[in-house]
């Protein structure tokens, strides 16, 4: 029957599923290789040309910035050239913005290529999720998508073994921006090959095309009936809609769903996780590995970390649903967080870094924050960098004692469940469900929106938080971060639904009409099993897709 079919279809989906999957993907290695390389090159950059934090953090925040504006307006894009053009250009943009950086000789011109790599990961971040998600049968949608997580994890354990290895090598950390042209021009040879969305394709009356791509979707097991009634699904949620601007994200029940994914994606930065890994060899310095290589090379244990937990996250997404593994990914993230600020009160202190003089700072992992000081393992005090009374200044802290070896594990061992928690939840999740809940006409716009809060947030994050580790403390920045946890943590008890095993056409029906989004989650699971239209209930109180757009102020 229908429902055993689509079973085998889930267990085993057709050779071309991956196919296009590993094609589209590639955008989010690049997303993860762009972003998690700067962590290990930075540390080279800074001694190299002699960096102070501001310059480290915009540095960092370049990529940022331009992910801001490239996830913006790619929706806009995307829906005017279709998700695969919008792949074309960033795999163009990525390759572009590798050579700038790999090339540049100044400051300002490696900035530059940060922000071009920026416009190209901003538009793969927002149409990969979309673009799977619209490609993929309900059944296993929720690990496809959530693949993309796996390559962009995948991208950053790549970028973090690239850092360790050419750590040592003259002009490493050019080969380490230069190597990232490389996938993005095996994406390049793999487009040919790569189809459109069925409903982008049907948005433009190609309906024979969009069968035949559905029909190689789906797989020789899977009945051609079922294949036609996916289609006319697609065909009767087309003719119900209009064209849909920006000012109808407004509506009410197109404003719900913007809520809960800006949310989410906030939440996602505002933990502070990009952060940890953007500077995680800095931070595993303060906590201190003695060496910058030894710092990398923990870092790779953090990243593989990140990367084995998301491939956890796939297998159980389908079966625990989304909105579980959400609660248990804040709830385990503030536990992380609170340890790691604990473990930096043994290792630094609650010291603020604004201190008159170097030799206020009784301990090194304080001592090495200052820009302006660097540690004498010999004296034990701290001094200014150019002073000629000690001849083995450092900026790296040994354990000395027990207290600073207890601090400096728990560190680490706080900031892996951290990672840990999540990648189960906080670190897909809001890109599946970004990719779900909105009604196919304002599906890239309002995913441009989401992807632009990511973005802000990010960059917000990136450029404070080695000045907050200054004036709040190492130990009151993790704290922070986990009180908004906290804070995120009420918001998904409250707002966001479950959506597996919806079609894409019934989950935006989750937030029509007044409540609380999750409490609707039960009526649209039954609704949709039994293949009615979900929301009808008479002439007067039918919810179509038009209302999805147009709904009630």
């Amino acid at each position: 029957d229908t429902e055993e079919t689509h079973s085998n279809m889930a267990a085993r989906p057709p050779r071309f599923v991956f196919f296009v999957v590993f094609c589209i993907t590639i955008g989010g290695l690049l997303f993860g290789y762009d972003t998690g390389v700067i962590s290990g090159a930075l540390v080279v950059i800074k001694d190299e040309w002699d960096l102070n934090s501001t310059q480290q953090e915009f540095i960092v925040g370049g990529t940022t910035l331009g992910a801001i504006v490239g996830g913006l307006f790619s929706g806009y894009f995307a829906d005017r050239w279709g998700r695969r053009t919008i792949t074309f250009l960033s795999s163009v943009v990525f390759i572009l913005g590798a050579l700038i950086m790999a090339f540049s000789k100044h400051y300002s011109v490696l900035i530059g290529g940060r922000v071009v790599v920026g416009l190209a990961v901003g538009a793969a971040s927002m149409v990969v999720p979309i673009y799977i998600g619209e490609l993929a049968p309900k059944e296993f949608r929720g690990r496809l998508v959530t693949l993309n997580v796996l390559a962009i994890t995948g991208g950053q354990l790549i970028a973090y073994l690239v850092s360790w290895g050419l750590a040592d090598v003259h002009d490493g950390w050019r080969w380490m921006f230069a190597i990232s042209a490389f996938p993005a021009a095996i994406q390049l040879c793999c487009l040919p090959w790569l189809p459109e969305s069925p409903r982008v394709l049907i948005q433009r009356g190609q309906d024979e095309r969009a069968h035949t791509i559905l029909q190689r979707i789906y797989g020789n097991k899977v009945p051609e009936s079922t294949v036609d009634d996916e289609l006319e699904s697609m065909r009767r949620s087309m003719r119900t809609e209009t064209a849909a601007s920006y000012r109808d994200l407004l509506r009410t029940v197109n404003f719900k769903p913007l809520i809960v994914a800006c949310m989410l994606q906030l939440m996602q930065q505002f933990s502070g996780f990009n952060t940890a890994m953007y500077y995680s060899a800095t931070i595993l310095k303060m906590a201190g590995f003695s060496s910058t290589k030894s710092a990398t090379q923990f870092s790779i244990a953090i990243a593989a970390t990140n990367m084995l937990m998301t491939i956890v996250a796939i297998s159980i997404i389908d079966r625990f649903g989304r909105r579980k593994l959400l609660l248990i990914s804040f709830t385990g993230m503030i536990i992380g967080l609170a340890l790691l600020g604990i473990a930096f009160i043994f290792i630094v202190g609650l010291v603020k870094i604004t201190k008159d003089t170097c030799g206020e700072y009784i301990k090194c992992g304080a001592c090495a924050l200052d820009d302006r000081c660097n540690w004498s393992p010999g004296s034990m005090v701290c001094a200014p960098k150019s002073s000629t009374l000690y001849t083995d200044l450092t900026d790296n802290c040994e354990p000395v004692n027990g207290r600073d070896k207890a601090g400096t594990w728990l560190a680490l061992a706080s900031l892996i469940f951290y990672v840990a928690l999540y990648a189960v939840g906080l670190g897909n999740v809001p890109w599946l469900v970004q990719s779900e809940i909105f009604a196919q006409g304002i599906r890239s716009r309002a995913g441009s929106i989401a992807t632009a809060t990511n973005w802000v947030s990010n960059f917000i994050v990136s450029v404070t938080f080695l000045t907050m580790t200054l004036h709040i403390t190492a130990s009151g920045t993790f704290w922070l971060y986990a009180g908004i946890l906290l804070l995120g943590l009420v918001f998904v008890f409250f707002m966001v639904p479950e959506t597996k095993g919806l079609k894409l056409e019934d989950v935006q029906k989750l937030f029509a009409g007044t409540g609380l989004p999750y409490r609707r989650r039960a009526v649209s699971r039954k609704n949709s099993q039994s293949s009615s239209v979900v929301g009808s209930r008479s002439t007067s109180g039918e919810i179509t897709n038009t209302q999805l757009l147009r709904g009630s102020q």
